[in-house]
C-alpha cells in the first residue's frame, strides 16, 4: 500500500550552490550529508550506474524531504535550465506556503526567477511556479481554504 511521496531527488552539478538555495533561501534543514566512492557496487546496483560516485545531501522542512545529489562519476549530462513545464520528466516540485506573497517577495529578493507573481486558482489555492538554481521548478502553493481537497494534514 503506497501511503504518500516520502522524497524527491535532484541531480546537480553544483551542489554547494543547490545547497545554498534550498538550506538558506527555503529553509530546509539538512539530514544527511554523505557520498560514496567509486566501486560500491550496492549503489551501483540500485541506480543502474557503473563505478558511480557522488555526494548527497538530505533537507526536510515540514513535511518535505529532498535529496541532492552531485555525482563525480559517470560524468553527468547538463541539464535544461530553461526546460519547459510541458516537457517530459518531473514538471516542479511544490512546496505548501502559509503565505504565498510574502514568500514570493522574500525568494525573488533573495535572487529566485519567477513565472508570474502569486495567482488564484479558484478561491482554494494561490500559487506561482519558480525556478532553483538549476531551473528546476519549484511551485509556491498557499491553500487558502481549510476543507479544500488541496489542503496537508501535517499533524
Amino acid at each position: 500500500m503506497i501511503r504518500a511521496i516520502h522524497h524527491a531527488a535532484i541531480s546537480t552539478g553544483n551542489l554547494e550552490r543547490a545547497l545554498a538555495f534550498y538550506r538558506d533561501v527555503l529553509g530546509f534543514e539538512v539530514l544527511v550529508d554523505a557520498g560514496w566512492p567509486s566501486g560500491t557496487e550496492l549503489v551501483d546496483r540500485i541506480t543502474g550506474l557503473k563505478d558511480s560516485s557522488a555526494r548527497w545531501v538530505v533537507l526536510k522542512v515540514g513535511n518535505a524531504i529532498i535529496e541532492l545529489f552531485q555525482y563525480e562519476s559517470p560524468p553527468p549530462k547538463q541539464g535544461d535550465p530553461n526546460r519547459r513545464v510541458c516537457d517530459h520528466g518531473i514538471a516542479h516540485i511544490s512546496l505548501d506556503v502559509t503565505d504565498v506573497d510574502a514568500e514570493y517577495e522574500r525568494l525573488r529578493a533573495a535572487g529566485m526567477t519567477f513565472h508570474c507573481p502569486p495567482q488564484n486558482l479558484g478561491t482554494a489555492v494561490r500559487t506561482t511556479y519558480g525556478r532553483d538554481p538549476d531551473g528546476n521548478v519549484i511551485e509556491l502553493h498557499e491553500v487558502l481554504e481549510p476543507e479544500s481537497p488541496f489542503a496537508l494534514d501535517l499533524k
